[in-house]
Order: structure tokens, then sequence, then C-alpha cells
């Protein structure tokens, strides 16, 4: 008798992961070679980078180090020919790389005194480190007529997130770069070639931890989880798998929401203090 199938499986794939080596880009990683998956991670500090490749190889997965910038073409391009000459195709980029900019925020000031320059940097590191990335491994999909590329949005695309504009911007930018591409590869290239993305709500990591401490700031976040909890990186993790499996083969352009809820509910209802306005 056959054993069953795994639906997930992506034993022989090649996967690209940009930011590889962060919370939410090392647990993307980490599932993508628990499946099978050989996995390059790609970012700028080699150092971090090898002690991600040194803990997926410790877990018997195939994996090696790319150090690239995400918005330099040239390092792009060089990460790709490397990985060819190694591996001889790409299956799958996921693009991780980006996050927040302390200095585009707003919470403590009026968004009238964030600098322009700041409001251009959190857009270049999350849109342009997700577009470029994109035009440079995916060409080589385009000729393979095979491969998935995964992008990382956010419910702040959609949903106003109090004190990130540009972060919200670039996000937003993100779900219409993903569903403009998905319709030029696959129009151009045959129904091989698919890209999507995730939108998590507010993640658990590291660096989140202290807003999540924050009894103001975890009332309000909560109030708007249908689930009562912020979204975990494997939360993420286990949506890309899929989304990166044979099993998601007629699904393309498609924007994920990994989100506990948070489309689906107006909030909890709050006891009436008083009459209404």
């Amino acid at each position: 008798m056959n054993a069953p199938r795994d639906p997930f499986s992506l034993d022989g794939k090649v996967a690209v992961v940009t930011g590889g080596y962060g919370v939410l880009g090392g647990s993307l990683a980490s599932g993508l070679a628990a499946a099978g998956a050989r996995v390059a991670i790609l970012g700028r500090r080699r150092e971090i980078a090898e002690q991600k490749v040194d803990d997926l190889r410790r877990s018997g997965a195939d994996a090696m180090v790319l150090v690239a910038d995400a918005l330099d073409e040239t390092q792009l391009d060089a990460a790709r020919d490397e990985l060819l000459a190694a591996w001889g195709r790409i299956d799958i980029l996921v693009n991780a790389a980006g996050g927040n900019v302390a200095r585009s925020r707003s919470d403590a000031r009026p968004i009238f005194e964030v600098p322009s320059d700041a409001f251009d940097e959190v857009l270049r590191l999350n849109l342009h480190g997700t577009v470029t990335p994109s035009m440079r491994f995916g060409e080589v999909m385009g000729r393979q007529r095979s491969g998935v590329i995964l992008n990382i949005s956010s419910m702040a695309a959609t949903r106003a997130l109090s004190g990130v504009l540009g972060y919200s911007i670039a996000k937003a930018g993100i779900d219409s770069f993903t569903r403009w591409l998905a319709v030029e590869m696959a129009r151009k290239y045959g129904d091989g070639v698919r890209v999507n993305a995730i939108a998590p709500a507010f993640t658990a990591t590291r660096q989140t931890q202290e807003r999540l401490d924050d009894p103001a700031f975890w009332s309000a976040l909560r109030n708007r989880l249908a689930l009562e909890r912020a979204a975990y990186p494997e939360d993420v993790a286990r949506a890309a798998l899929f989304l990166a499996s044979p099993d998601a083969a007629y699904i393309t352009g498609v924007v994920l929401p990994v989100d506990g809820g948070t489309t689906a509910s107006v909030g909890t209802p709050r006891p009436i203090t008083g009459a209404s306005p």
C-alpha cells in the first residue's frame, strides 16, 4: 500500500528568503526547510545569515548564504547567479525583508513632523525591497515557466494603524504589486508561475513584545482580534507553506489575511455608559 502523499511537500524545490535571518523571515525559512526545500538565506549581514544556515543544516536541511542588499540590483544579480551555479534553478522567492523605521513613526508626535526622508526610507525598505528582488529572481522563473513568489503584506495595508503612515502605504503598494505581477507573469509565462502575498495581523516577536506588554495597546489590539491573540511567526509560516505548495496551484494574485479574524470583526461590544449621540 502506498504511503499517503504529503500535500505540502517541497522536496527538491529551491527557495530564497530575503531577510531570512529575522524573526519572521527565519520562521518562514525554517518552515520551507522542514517541508523539504533547499533554502538560501539572503541578507546584508553574512555572520547572522551563517548562523541561520547552521541552524537549518543541524536540522537536516540543505541551506546556503547569499549576501546581498534587497535594494541593490547588482548585488542581487550576483546572488542570483551564485544560487543558480550551486543549485541550478529558483522555485520559490519569499520577500521577507522589511519592517518599520523608527524615525518614520508618529505615535508621540504630529504626523506633520515626520521627516520626508524617513517616509522615503520606510517606503524603500518595504515596497522597493519587495519589488527589486522579485524582478531579479522572477526573471529566472519566467525562463523556467515555473516558480512561486510570496510577498509579506500587513493588515496595516487595509486598516488605519496609528503612527505608521509610511509603512501602511508601502504594504498597500505590495498588495497592488502582488496582483499586478501575478497577472503579468501568468499571461506571459503560463500557469506555472504564481505570485501571492500574506497579510499578517500584529505579530508577536522580540521587537514587538514591548508594545504587547503595554496594557492600553494590548486592550485596543485585542478588541479587534476575534481570536483574541496576536499572530505568531509560525502562523505566517504555515500560510506560506500552503501558498508555496503544489496544492495552491490555482491560487495567484491573492493577499491572504492571517489576521485572527481582524477583517471579520468590528470589535468587542462595550457596555453602554451614556445616551447615544
